[in-house]
């Protein structure tokens, strides 16, 4: 293996920064805005029901990943977590899985912000007439884009990611708040009114079609744990990582049932109504235009635009991340396993992970004929599927970890956390599989579990890769077990990294 002297991701990033990757990733303007949108058709009127389970399972999820990054920091995220834990066969198999994700995921992402920007210069009318291929033209330039701003150094990026999301955010409570005030004291133009019925779903929704709903929850959150990634680029990330991880967890929980409600309140619950919900071009857009005014629904679209794109970005960093990481430690410093030394990014790693995104949304076009919904539909299931994977190998080796190996290192009672997030996860991805989907859905679990199987098969199929990754895995800065995050030694160094120094003047 090449010598591990080359240089290294820059350790530059505050509590702040690390949660913007995080916030970012999830993408709450862009999820709030569309997401809904692939549960409505399974559950109705019952969407913030969906994420109010969703929620239930990511705080389980939330644990798990801040129980880990409170021992380990690493680049490669759940691929080091697993590694140190269930060891480096099932570590390589979960970054591949998470890299898997984080690829599709920016590739709907970049399709979401094509989609809302074509749709919002047709209502300016500077584009009246798209064609269906403006969408994939528009996310190829928002692609290089990406590119751009993802080989810059992270300490920028996350800066422009944090502010646009939260000020996309705020714009959008403000508008939830006003929508719900109209609904509780008068009605909508089609006698829209307040009602809890919300979150009850209706005598047609079984519970397997609520937690086919469900996946659209999840997919919401997916990326709250994106934080875990900069592991070795924050300052202080055993106590910067697990606060951005719980933190952004709580936040889009509290932030997506409460936007759900009132766009389905706002809408409507008649099946009428619900149609329109569904075919919207943009829910929020469309509240602001409806109960307040025309420009605000374009003010509104054009903050999901940056929002999708943010969260393209931050996908691209963390897929960049896990390739550079897995390359790495399998193949040494050479290739995709480098850090360019002017920007302290990993360059080459990031310019492939634009390939292949752009290389998926053309096949998927050209060979089967996807549209841009499509594409955010059909990728948007089978990235959320494959990270529940991932989220599910975390988890084993959460208990493995703390509950066998190291004993008595958190309190017994602990041990139900993981164990419920394990049956959530479980019981959603069973939910999806059976009774098995048909038309275009029957693909999805056929992909994510190619995707998980192409890992298996590489892993099983070199022994002397394994062994490498072994190696580097327990030489890495906070993933050897052999001293535990709680001995005396470590908890003094712990103190020490996250206390600032002490100057003179």
């Amino acid at each position: 293996m090449a010598a591990q002297g080359g240089p290294k991701l820059a350790k530059s990033l505050s509590l702040w920064q690390v949660v913007g990757v995080s916030v970012a990733l999830m993408a709450p303007s862009m999820a709030a805005n569309i997401n809904p949108q692939g549960s409505v058709g399974t559950v109705g009127r019952a969407v913030p029901l969906t994420f109010v389970i969703a929620l239930v399972g990511v705080l389980f999820i939330a644990y798990v990943f801040a129980r880990l990054t409170q021992r380990f920091h690493h680049s490669g995220s759940v691929y080091g977590f697993v590694g140190a834990t269930l060891g480096p066969r099932a570590g390589v198999i979960a970054g591949w899985s998470l890299m898997g994700t984080y690829i599709f995921y920016g590739l709907l992402t970049a399709m979401a912000s094509a989609i809302f920007l074509t749709a919002l210069l047709q209502s300016l009318s500077i584009w009246s007439s798209p064609p269906g291929w403006a969408p994939f033209l528009v996310a190829a330039i928002e692609l290089v884009g990406v590119w751009y701003l993802a080989i810059r150094p992270a300490k920028n990026g996350t800066r422009v990611l944090l502010g646009t999301e939260l000020t996309t955010v705020a714009l959008i409570v403000i508008l939830s708040v006003i929508v719900l005030i109209k609904l509780i004291v008068g009605h909508g133009p089609e006698g829209q009114h307040f009602t809890m019925t919300v979150f009850e779903p209706s005598q047609s929704v079984g519970f397997s079609a609520l937690f086919l709903g469900v996946v659209f929850g999840f997919l919401s959150f997916a990326g709250f744990e994106a934080s875990a990634t900069l592991g070795e680029e924050s300052k202080h990330p055993r106590r910067d990582i697990p606060r951005a991880i719980v933190g952004t967890a709580i936040f889009g929980g509290i932030y997506f049932i409460f936007v759900t409600a009132v766009e389905v309140m706002g809408f409507g619950t008649s099946a009428h109504q619900l149609s329109t919900f569904a075919n919207s071009g943009s829910l929020l857009g469309t509240l602001g235009s409806t109960y307040i005014a025309s420009w605000l629904g374009n003010v509104v679209t054009l903050g999901t635009v940056v929002s999708a794109f943010g969260c393209s970005l931050a996908s691209t960093v963390g897929a960049s991340r896990l390739a550079y990481s897995l390359s790495r430690d399998s193949f040494g410093e050479k290739g995709i396993g480098i850090v360019n030394a002017k920007t302290g990014t990993p360059l080459r790693a990031t310019t492939l992970v634009v390939g292949v995104i752009l290389l998926i949304s053309w096949i998927s076009a050209l060979a089967f004929g996807a549209t841009a919904f499509d594409e955010f539909l059909w990728f948007g299931t089978i990235g959320t599927l494959i990270i529940l994977f991932a989220y599910l190998l975390a988890t084993i080796g959460a208990v493995v970890l703390l509950f066998f190996k190291e004993r008595g290192s958190v309190s017994t009672w602990e041990i139900i956390l993981p164990i419920l997030a394990g049956v959530l996860i479980v019981y959603t991805l069973y939910r999806n599989v059976i009774p098995y989907p048909t038309g275009a859905s029957a693909w999805f679990p056929i992909v994510s579990g190619g995707w998980i199987i192409v890992g298996v098969v590489i892993i099983l199929s070199a022994p002397k890769l394994a062994a490498k990754v072994g190696n580097r895995l327990t030489q890495a800065e906070g993933l050897s077990l052999s001293a535990s995050a709680d001995t005396a030694e470590e908890r003094g160094q712990q103190r020490a990294e996250e206390s600032p120094p002490v100057t003179t003047d």
